[in-house]
């Protein structure tokens, strides 16, 4: 006999971003009266832009120095969320619950030696063949634990040491498809039995500059004048990242009624794809992903997960537009930045803690984004990948 499916509750919310940390400060900070109010940092990696940390006091979360120690800024704010997300659901810290709990997690690649990557590009400046001066200076600059202590794969490993999750553990990489697809795999293996309980999420730091620097030479970034996600095009289009981390505790609705949780949403639909976004191939992809979510125009909140480069980000707007007319329409980069691998699991877990607090955020400056005053019951949440991957999930309040 087939097994039944199981609902999906998340029970449990680990935010930090530029918003602040924890659900309160976000879904303050997202719903106060006029315009939304983002916090940008304009001067320090100028002309770009970025939305940075507030400061954090590591130890709430990491209370050993020497873990802290090991790892870079990334793995500290997936870490700390991580932990967040587990107070939130009010999981105990023992290890023979915690190790119950399995994690999957979306991360990019650990950080560089900066130094070195400037000392490499100064010397070999005006080469005609820089390839022997390369191999001598990374022999012999690099420490060799660079790279090993900052594997993907070790975000999950500091998170079981620090919060003691010793279930099954799995890490996705891709930029923006791996948040994706964390997401949708852990609410897969609850809805099949296969879990009962699962921590996903991510972390991105992105006040790095050899990422910035990645990004500026791909074209990507929002440079000069500073607009909402929703009114970058053309000459004005671009990302701007943020340093974010997000993490979801799901649980199945019987373990949550079980130890007698309170869950912030159901989580009714979550599905990825990607391929070319040639002769409008993004936008069939999305259209059929929406389809297949099934959500309802009523008191509806749709969180996009534009980047806010151009072409794609209006497609997507126009789609959600003619899909949902009566729902209220908000960009989560405009308030967040864009975090890449966590973006996605960002944006999932602000729209369960604003449907728990039956709140619209506010609008963005600028007239693209419309008031809204209803309370909303039903939130769909869409990714778009900066290059490539799309995603949508939907989840209504309980």
């Amino acid at each position: 006999m087939t097994q039944a499916a199981r609902d999906v509750l998340i029970t449990g919310l680990g935010l930090v971003s530029s918003l602040g940390e924890g659900v309160e400060a976000h879904v303050s900070r997202l719903s106060a009266p006029g315009p939304l109010q983002p916090t940008i940092e304009a001067e320090r990696f100028a002309p770009s832009f970025v939305h940075p940390l507030p400061q954090i006091d590591w130890s709430r979360q990491i209370p050993k120095k020497g873990d802290q120690r090991q790892m870079e800024t990334w793995q500290k704010i997936g870490v700390y969320a991580a932990g967040l997300a587990l107070e939130d659901a009010a999981i105990p810290a023992d290890e023979a619950t915690r190790a119950g709990i399995d994690m999957i997690v979306s991360a990019g690649g650990g950080e560089r030696d900066p130094e070195v990557d400037a000392l490499v590009m100064s010397r070999a400046r005006g080469l005609d063949d820089p390839q022997p001066l390369l191999n001598e200076l990374l022999s012999s600059e690099l420490r060799p634990t660079l790279f090993l202590a900052q594997l993907s794969n070790l975000l999950a490993g500091n998170i079981s040491i620090v919060h003691k999750v010793t279930g099954s553990s799995r890490t996705f990489m891709g930029e923006e498809s791996a948040g994706m697809s964390a997401v949708q795999i852990a609410s897969a293996r609850i809805r099949s039995g296969q879990s009962r309980v699962c921590l996903v999420g991510g972390a991105f730091s992105a006040e790095r500059l050899d990422l910035l620097t990645n990004y500026e030479l791909g074209g990507f970034l929002l440079r000069d004048h500073w607009l909402p996600v929703s009114g970058r095009s053309g000459e004005t289009a671009g990302l701007a990242p943020g340093s974010m981390g997000a993490f979801l505790v799901l649980e199945d609705a019987e373990h949550a009624a079980e130890r007698h949780a309170t869950a912030y949403a159901k989580l009714r639909f979550v599905a990825g794809d990607r391929g070319s976004r040639e002769d409008g191939a993004f936008r069939k992809r999305l259209s059929r992903l929406l389809d297949e979510a099934g959500a309802r125009d009523e008191e509806l909140l749709v969180l996009s997960g534009a980047t806010g480069l151009d072409g794609v980000t209006q497609s997507e707007a126009e789609l959600l537009r003619q899909t949902y007319p009566q729902a209220a329409h908000r960009a989560y980069g405009t308030a967040i930045g864009h975090g890449f691998e966590a973006h996605f699991p960002a944006g999932v877990a602000l729209a369960a803690a604003l449907l728990a607090g039956r709140k619209i955020p506010a609008e963005a400056g600028g007239g693209e984004e419309r008031p809204a005053d209803f309370e909303p019951k039903r939130a769909l949440v869409t990714g778009v990948g900066h290059v490539r991957g799309e995603g949508v999930c939907l989840m209504e309040a309980v």
